[in-house]
């Protein structure tokens, strides 16, 4: 890390992590989740600071605003959900403002490629009333950490930085720099009118948010964050973020006003930038927020169409809207999409697969056990949001007659319920509404790329650590039955949820076995199929596994590649044409 090259190729999230480096940073929080989860990963490995993954979001922001007020520079990593659970301190945080410079980076994720909405954080920047920065590539990326940090300690606030999914991934050249360290001491300081808010301190402090917001505006209208590009033409582009990047490949020689900082915007100069150019669009992702912002000044622009709220842009999108056009109609792919599956051997798997046979009304969670929504399992019926699983089963028992009540089930993973599902047990068990929970422990963050969390026993570094007992925290939020499960056993499965769904007291099973990502090199034992013995009913099918394939006359193979070895498949099939895994 300490050979200087004069460029390198990074992705965004790599060079947000650079630039947190070369300003100082002392410490990094967050908690994983696309497309931010690589910033942490990669600040970790910066040598004189800390990075480490928290419990939440809210309370990362939270740890790196104590760190803020002693004095520390501190980035805070999440994705765009993220920023709503980490909302509560942060409109608070505006307020009291920081010490150490404090950048929160948020990753949105347009087109949803791995979250449950297209939320827009820029309306975060309004209604906290803090300001955004939103780079176009890894270079502009680095550098506005650096300088987000300047400007959090010269307006005594916290800065957010937007990214989004094709920015965080996508590299581009940067050009590093030495690492320079914050002149500002460590030291805590009692300063209660600014940092304890009663009313009465709140009061005070609202006052200087809106003071500190106006000179940021003026701020805005100065800063090379902002850019106008001369052009040829009559038509001038207001754009940001990746947009810029795709509206210079298609429109290379329009004038631009190019937005760095989106919030506050530069008003004078987006009026004196309207007033030259015969006509002025804005291209934006996602909701029109610019153009809400600049209509407010009563200037005359031309937005997107409708529907371009919806997705991602790209250089043909772009080109339509520059265009005026409706959206072009979508060409069919000639490859053929492989829909998203659990993987092979996947503990999941089994746990599904009863569910199912049991015909149980199943309430989901954030994981990748979300894909046991899609065929063949189908098993599961909701997800709304981290923790809300255990929750919403709480309210589907508080309400439906017994007969129906007695069919719901809640599903949560290990890191889940770390994250938002342990207050939510706590209400089940408190409120005496009985009910199944099934906390799917594969010890670790799978879907965000297998990170650890309070519940493995290791750090983001990989140190060992304090190990959350899941058992025991389920007891002390008042559950009695807690029982530890193979998920592969799919009888024993079975007939515990029998034993447990009529009861009036919770029960909590923790389906308990390893991500197959986490034993990849260890001896497996594949599965085949007797040909002549299957009678290619498809029952084995039905439980999704990848590594069984379906056959012209009906009958499976299994793919000994793929096999883990994890029996489901042979737990299912009724004419024992399933053998091997290592059985004798």
């Amino acid at each position: 890390m300490s050979d200087i090259q004069k460029t390198i190729l990074l992705s965004g999230n790599e060079a947000v992590a650079r630039g947190a480096w070369e300003a100082g940073v002392l410490l990094g929080t967050g908690y994983p989740g696309t497309p931010s989860s690589e910033i942490l990963e990669n600040l970790k490995d910066y040598p004189g600071l800390r990075a480490q993954g928290c419990v939440n979001e809210k309370v990362s922001l939270e740890v790196a605003a104590g760190a803020s007020w002693a004095g520390a520079r501190v980035l805070v990593t999440m994705k765009h959900v993220g920023l709503n659970v980490a909302a509560d301190p942060l409109f608070t945080l505006a307020y009291t403002g920081v010490k150490g410079g404090l950048v929160l980076v948020v990753a949105d994720d347009p087109g949803l490629h791995s979250s449950q909405n297209e939320q827009d954080s820029r309306h975060y920047a309004r209604a906290a009333k803090l300001p955004m920065l939103e780079p176009s590539d890894s270079r502009e990326a680095l550098e506005m950490v650096k300088l987000g940090f300047s400007i959090s300690e010269e307006f005594d606030i916290p800065v957010l930085l937007r990214l989004t999914t094709r920015v965080s991934h996508s590299r581009t050249v940067v050009i590093p720099g030495e690492r320079k360290e914050s002149a500002i001491p460590l030291a805590y300081s009692k300063d209660p009118k600014k940092q304890v808010m009663i009313p009465a301190y709140g009061r005070m402090r609202h006052r200087s948010l809106e003071e500190r917001l106006d000179r940021l505006a003026l701020y805005a209208e100065d800063t090379p964050l902002n850019r106008v590009e001369e052009g040829s033409g009559e038509s001038g582009i207001i754009t940001a973020g990746i947009s810029y990047q795709y509206c210079k490949e298609v429109a290379p020689d329009a004038a631009y006003l190019k937005l760095g900082m989106v919030y506050p915007l530069p008003k004078q100069t987006i009026e004196d930038f309207c007033l030259k150019n015969k006509d002025t669009i804005i291209v934006e992702e996602l909701d029109s927020f610019l153009e809400s912002e600049i209509k407010a000044q009563a200037m005359t622009v031309t937005g997107k169409r409708p529907e371009y709220r919806l997705g991602e842009l790209n250089p043909d999108r772009v080109r339509d809207i520059l265009e005026g056009r409706p959206e072009s109609p979508a060409v069919p792919s000639e490859i053929t999409m492989r829909p998203p599956v659990m993987c092979a051997g996947c503990p999941h798997r089994g746990v599904f697969a009863v569910l199912k046979k049991m015909k149980l009304f199943v309430t989901g969670d954030i994981g990748c056990y979300t894909l046991g929504t899609l065929p063949p399992l189908s098993a599961l019926d909701t997800c709304l949001c981290m923790g809300a699983g255990v929750s919403m089963s709480e309210g589907f028992r508080t309400v439906l007659p017994e007969d129906s009540r007695n069919k719901v089930v809640a599903v949560i993973g290990d890191s889940t319920f770390i994250h938002s599902g342990i207050t939510s047990l706590i209400d089940v068990a408190y409120n005496g509404n009985g009910g199944v929970v099934i906390i799917l422990d594969n010890s670790t963050t799978a879907m965000t790329g297998r990170q650890d969390h309070p519940a493995t026993g290791k750090n983001l570094s990989g140190e060992i650590t304090n190990r959350v007992n899941l058992e025991e925290i389920c007891r002390g939020a008042g559950v009695r039955r807690v029982k530890v499960i193979n998920p592969y056993d799919l009888a024993g499965m079975e007939s515990y949820l029998n034993q447990s769904l009529g009861l009036s007291e919770p029960t909590v099973i923790i389906a308990r076995a390893p991500c197959i990502f986490l034993t990849r090199g260890e001896e497996r034992h594949p599965y085949r199929v007797i040909a002549d013995v299957c009678v290619a009913c498809e029952r084995c099918l039905k439980t999704g596994c990848p590594a069984l394939i379906r056959l012209p006359d009906g009958k499976v193979e299994i793919e000994e590649e793929l096999c883990t070895g994890c029996g489901v498949c042979e737990q299912v099939c009724l004419v024992e044409a399933i053998v091997g895994g290592g059985k004798q």
